[in-house]
Order: C-alpha cells, then structure tokens, then sequence
C-alpha cells in the first residue's frame, strides 16, 4: 500500500536527517503558501464582485488571457513542488482513471465547431485536477489541513461580509440586474450567482464541522455560524434543504455497508427521472404541480430540453468539451424555436451536460469514476479507521456534490463545486489506500 497522505497523524514529508533545518522551514512555508493560493484562486477568482450586466455581455465561449496565465504559473507550481515531495507518486495514482476520461474528451473535442478552444478548456480542466491534488498533498498533516483551511474559510467570509456591507450593489443581486431581476435582495457575496454562494456557503460549513474537530471548536463552530447565516440570506432553498439532508445521509453511509452504492445509485437515477421527465413528459409535470412542486425547476425544464433534443442527434459523441452552448447545434431542432433558453451557459444539469461533452461513454466512465469508485474507497476507509473526521468531511462534501449536479453544471468546470468534489474524490481515494507515515520511535523493526 501507498504510506502517504493528508489522512495520516504524520503526512508525507519524509525528509532527510542531514537536510539542513531553514531549507525544510522555508519548504513548509512555500508548501502552506501554495495551499492558500489555490484556494483563494479556485474559490474566489481574479475578479471578485463581477457586475453581472458586464459578465452578461460576454459571449458564452469567452476566454480569459490573464486568467489562463495565472492558472498555469500556479499549476506549474504546484508539479513542481510535487516533483520534490515524496508522495509525488500518489498524484500519478489519483489522476490515473481521469486520463482514460480526457483522452475520450480530447478525441470527441477533435470534432467540435473550435477544436483549439475545446482542448484549451480542456486542458484548463485537467490543471484543476492537479491542483486539486496539491491541495491534498501539500500540507504536513490533517491538523495543517484544517488551520490552513480555516485561514482560507475565515478571509473569504470576511470578503463576502464585507461586500454585502461595502459595496452591495456587487453583493446583491438587485432588481437592476440584466437578468433574473427576482433575485433581487439575495445576498451572493463574492459570486457571479446566489445559487453558487448557497453551494459554496454549504462546503464551508462541512469544513467548519471538520476544523472544530481536528484544529479548533472556537474556530470552526464560527466559521458554521457566519456559513449558516449567509446560506439563510441567499435565499438558496435547494443548497439550505440538502445541507440537513446530506448530514444525514453522511451518518447513514457510514453506517450502511455494501448497500451504499445501491443506495446513492437508486437515488441519483430516480431524481433525474423527475428532473428529465419534468421537462418532456405533460403527466410528470401535472403530477409535480399536484404535489407543490415547481414542474420548471425555476425554468430550468427549458433547458433540459434544448439537452435532450441535441444528445439525441449525437449520442455517442456530444459535441466537444464544453462545446455546445453558443454554437449552432444550440439553436436547431424543434426544442430551441421561440425558446429564450438557447441563452443559457450551460445545462443546469451536470449529467446532461456530460452528454453534450462526450456522449453516453463519457458519462459512463464518470460515474465509475465519481459514483461506484468512491463508495468503494468509503467501505474501506471506514474499516481501516483512517482519521474518520477526515473521512466524514470527503463524504459530506462528495454526496454533496453528485446530488447537487442534478440542478447545477459542476463537472468538469474550474468553479468552486468541480474543485471541492474533486478535493473530496481524491481524499477518499487517499483514504483508502495510503499508510500513515509513522514516526521513527514507532516505525516497525525488521526481523
């Protein structure tokens, strides 16, 4: 088995016994600066409160020089510290699967309306994934994980406060915004939406459970508290309904043995049902409107049927990573005529948004990969009893994440979401398989 992770009393640092001292205080201090760089980089981005009557006028497949620039000075240093770390080898291990995934997106993208932009995109994603890594491998221990995590969660809530107090009209959604002027009055913070501060708002009371556990209650229980209450002011009902929920269903995965992956299988596959029938089917919807349920999904049905009429015409293939909306396959077909949804960014649904990406192969070689693998990484997890705290916050933080991408695009993105379900895919991988580095007084002697 691999002898190194973030999960262990005694991460991955195996030095040298005649390295000199400063040079390790200053590979600590590089390491623990790198860690909040790619943190406050995926969770708060280079341009926090973004007018949203600016970012509406850019077109769907806009790119971002600058933003390219300084993705690829922070993953080239993250490889690099990497390369010196001797858990490098895990980083190889966790991204293995995931290389399979884009050599299918990068052949599928072969045949998309801009071939260069969907591989510069996707190529944009494949970083995000070796970054995701470093955050895992970077720290000394779970202990530094969690105090490094909380300086984060601390100065981005702070930011998030601070803009709703300073500068409102770019914390708020207000009735003067280019769209979705009902949203007005719920908070967003530093997000482009209230939907992805709700989400974002739910991840960091799931790490604020954690650090009260591993670093400090007096820390963590507030940063649960300012989570709470600014998830409350977003008015964000699906995130606020599921933060209970998947608390619960965290207590019942540990707890159910081989019955996970039937039970979070069943559940995803009925949810889509009704989502998709929702937007195709006149009897589900009558059904939803009886029940009190919006048969829209605040309009999102609209664009799940742009969806599903275009993977109907490519099935097998989709139409290039990140492809499809804005180009001309959006608008044929019967489901795009007189229909304003032909607007939208993405699918709101990161199942069919997989479809359009690289058809029914790609989704399946995701699911293996973020649905049946981690419940397997899970059931061993829980046996070893490999720091459970841990092991809770990947499992808070992934069911999360796969139930919440049947409302939201959050695969395969460089937004919070992808970032934190990949953080918590490859910890529990880590979970799983990686030995605690022991400390010489205790490492076994050799017959």
């Amino acid at each position: 088995m691999d002898r190194a992770s973030i999960m262990s009393s005694e991460l991955h640092h195996i030095l040298d016994d005649n390295s000199d001292s400063h040079q390790i205080a200053i590979g600590h201090l590089a390491s623990s600066v790198l860690f909040v760089v790619i943190i406050l980089y995926f969770w708060i981005g280079l341009s926090p409160f973004s007018s949203l009557a600016e970012r509406a006028s850019l077109p769907v497949n806009s790119s971002n020089p600058l933003n390219q620039l300084v993705m690829m000075s922070i993953s080239l240093s993250v490889i690099a510290m990497l390369t010196f770390n001797p858990a490098v080898h895990l980083a190889v291990k966790l991204l293995g699967f995931l290389l399979v995934i884009f050599l299918w997106l990068a052949i599928t993208s072969l045949a998309a309306p801009d071939p260069l932009f969907a591989l510069r995109r996707l190529i944009y994603a494949l970083l995000t994934c070796v970054c995701a890594c470093g955050v895992l491998l970077l720290p000394r221990n779970s202990e530094h994980f969690a105090r490094l995590m909380g300086i984060c969660l601390l100065f981005m809530l702070a930011l998030c406060y601070l803009g709703v107090l300073i500068l409102p009209s770019r914390a708020i959604h207000q009735a003067s915004d280019a769209v979705e002027i009902g949203l007005a009055g719920d908070w967003r913070g530093f997000f482009l939406h209230k939907n992805t501060a709700a989400a974002a708002m739910v991840y960091c009371v799931f790490l604020g459970l954690f650090i009260r556990t591993r670093s400090s209650a007096g820390l963590g229980l507030l940063i649960v508290t300012l989570s709470a209450v600014f998830l409350w002011k977003t008015g964000g009902k699906t995130a606020a309904a599921m933060l209970p929920a998947i608390l619960f269903a965290t207590w019942f995965f540990e707890r159910a043995g081989h019955f996970r992956l039937f039970v979070v299988g069943l559940t995803l596959a009925l949810m889509n049902y009704i989502l998709i029938s929702a937007a195709v089917s006149r009897s589900m919807q009558a059904f939803l409107k009886s029940n009190g349920i919006d048969a829209t999904f605040t309009d999102r049905a609209a664009i799940w049927r742009i969806a599903i009429s275009a993977i109907s015409n490519s099935p097998m293939t989709g139409y290039g990573f990140q492809s499809f909306w804005g180009s001309d396959a959006v608008y044929r077909g019967e489901a795009a005529m007189k229909n304003w949804a032909v607007m939208a960014a993405s699918a709101h649904n990161g199942y069919l948004e997989l479809l359009l990406h690289g058809g029914w192969p790609l989704l399946v070689l995701m699911l293996l990969w973020m649905v049946i693998l981690p419940c397997r990484h899970i059931g061993i997890a829980i046996k070893r009893k490999t720091e459970p705290s841990l092991t809770r916050l990947f499992i808070h933080c992934w069911l999360f994440s796969v139930f919440l991408g049947c409302l939201e695009s959050a695969f395969l993105t460089g937004e919070q979401m992808w970032f934190m379900m990949l953080v918590s895919l490859f910890g529990l991988k880590l979970q799983a398989y990686a030995d605690p580095i022991l400390p010489p007084s205790t490492e076994p002697t050799k017959a």
